[in-house]
């Protein structure tokens, strides 16, 4: 809860009654497309300079690889993660991925660290680690944290664990939904779905509510100018159309199912953009 947003943050309630964090700016949103160009600014300084200033007393950094989802379903470039691979390993700050979201080929790749070839010193991950069947997470790191947690002879310094850790039932399921997406041709369909995406979406960067239009992997996003003016309008019409999504803070996105057939990724498609032609409402 500490490290979400302190401002935007879905427990920004309790931010009095929670520790202080250190907030970098968020990285500079970039395009897939655009990743390859070295000038572009990333927005990495401000990182830097938060980490270079406070490095003695920062255990680690906590950030979602390539897409900050609940931070407004940002794209940002690897390159922002070499960079900060590279600066924690110089300061010796561990380094955490949050992939709870973009893990197991959501962004196209199996983990969204593997777009800038970077491992974590800690990596969390959740949600597709079952299939969303059953509820179950999991904490992956380096043998040197392992070892500072559980001690290299087992002596268990950082004993601590909930009552239904590594629920039979949970683990079951992750190793079904693991072993399925790795034999089946996932790869084939999150690039599918992210070709369809681009086609349908991207023509919606013209419409006059929309700031901007963002796809990678099975992820698209349509970013208003402004928040809705009543969400829960915006979501009736969603479902009115036959869907459902759940559109967050100035975001209109969509993570579909590997699964899905083109004709019903194209009624989500269809719509987003039939809700931002009716005008309702959606902006001040």
């Amino acid at each position: 809860m500490a490290v979400c947003d302190p401002v935007r943050g879905m427990h920004s309630l309790f931010r009095n009654a929670l520790p202080q964090q250190l907030f970098a700016a968020p990285p500079v949103l970039a395009h897939p497309q655009s990743w390859d160009s070295f000038d572009s600014d990333d927005g990495f300084t401000s990182m830097e300079e938060l980490l270079r200033q406070n490095a003695e007393d920062i255990a680690a950094v906590i950030i979602e690889p390539i897409v900050q989802g609940a931070g407004g379903m940002r794209i940002y470039s690897p390159a922002y993660l070499v960079k900060l691979r590279k600066l924690c390993s110089e300061l010796e700050v561990l380094l955490i991925f949050d992939e709870i979201a973009t893990g197991f080929g959501r962004t196209g790749k199996l983990f969204a660290a593997e777009h800038a070839q970077v491992t974590p010193d800690i990596m969390c991950v959740g949600k597709a680690l079952t299939g969303g069947y059953c509820t179950l997470g999991a904490t992956i790191t380096s043998k040197d944290v392992a070892h500072g947690v559980s001690g290299p002879d087992g002596t268990l310094p950082l004993m601590h664990g909930p009552t239904f850790m590594a629920n039979p039932l949970a683990c079951a399921i992750a190793a079904a939904s693991i072993r399925l997406l790795l034999q089946g041709p996932w790869q084939e369909r999150v690039r599918a779905i992210e070709k369809q995406l681009d086609q349908e979406l991207r023509p919606l960067k013209d419409h006059a509510l929309v700031s901007d239009v963002r796809v990678l992997g099975a992820i698209g996003v349509v970013e208003l100018h402004s928040p809705p003016k009543e969400p829960a309008k915006l979501q009736q019409a969603l479902v009115q159309q036959g869907v459902w999504l759940r559109p967050f803070g100035q975001t209109i996105y969509t993570m579909p199912p590997y699964v899905i057939s083109k004709q019903q990724l194209r009624s989500i498609t269809e719509a987003i953009s039939n809700v931002l032609d009716q005008g309702i409402e959606l902006t001040d």
